[in-house]
């Protein structure tokens, strides 16, 4: 019962990156359900094996996008894309515009590729290009790259729907 108590507080503690990964892979609320629950029921069947050789954010990061990455591909299913207009960006905009802008990036994001979507929302979290590349399987060099690369594309697709 013990092993069950520290479960429950070790999700609660990190439920916000878990709510943000699964958020970022979709839309729709049942299937956010369904990736929040398998998420946690990786965690579950790995929690007692966890040895502290990374962050214990880093391993939620790497289990969270993975299974939510491996969910995507078992669905092999068509992303819906919107064309977006073009975004005029103004020194003093209010709070409704910062909600606009903030659901066209996350817009924006979902029309990356599953492992830029990944990389992009890890760089939003302020995590270092180690912390990155640790989570991900890459080399910092790499990830460097490759964030440059997913900053030009989002920008793109933001400007030019």
């Amino acid at each position: 019962m013990e092993h069950q108590k520290k479960f429950k507080v070790f999700i609660e503690e990190h439920s916000a990156i878990i709510i943000k990964i699964c958020r970022i892979y979709t839309d729709d609320e049942q299937e956010f359900e369904d990736y929040f629950q398998e998420v946690t029921l990786q965690l579950w069947r790995s929690f007692h094996s966890f040895r502290g050789d990374a962050k214990i954010s880093t391993w939620v990061y790497r289990i969270a996008l993975n299974v939510c990455m491996s969910q995507i591909r078992k669905k092999k299913r068509n992303v819906q894309t919107t064309t977006l207009e073009n975004v005029q960006v103004a020194a003093d905009y209010d709070a409704k515009e910062k909600e606009e802008k903030v659901a066209l990036l996350y817009r924006s994001i979902k029309q990356l590729k599953e492992a830029e979507r990944a990389l992009i929302l890890l760089y939003l979290e302020d995590k270092s290009y180690k912390e990155i590349a640790e989570i991900l399987g890459l080399t910092i060099t790499n990830v460097g790259a490759k964030v440059n690369r997913i900053k030009t594309k989002l920008k793109n697709i933001m400007t030019n729907g």
